[in-house]
């Protein structure tokens, strides 16, 4: 886990810009809800493009259906991976507070 130790800067100047930076913090720090929403969006637009299979494949355009199927399996697999690296995470942060 990298920790910034630095002040971080809360305005940014760009030529006669100034840009402020918010303090916010990330809303999704292990990615695992990204990959849920993400993997349900693919295995939607699979489900709705199934019934017009024939017309996607008249005009060329089946591959749609195949790119969802297939971002729906990588997400899976994505989901999976995220899982075990936050469990992994968890159980370091639970070793080192019991140090």
């Amino acid at each position: 886990m990298v920790e910034l130790r630095d002040e971080q800067p809360d305005k940014h100047e760009i030529g006669n810009r100034t840009f402020i930076v918010a303090p916010v913090e990330p809303l999704d720090l292990d990615g695992v809800r990204t990959l849920e929403v993400g993997t349900l969006a693919f295995l939607v637009g699979f489900i709705a493009l199934l019934p017009f299979y024939d017309r996607l494949s008249e005009h060329g355009r089946s591959w749609w259906l195949w790119t969802c199927l297939a971002g729906f399996s990588l997400g899976l697999f994505g989901i999976e991976y995220c899982r075990r690296r936050r469990a992994a995470r968890t159980a370091r942060d639970a070793e080192a507070a019991a140090d």
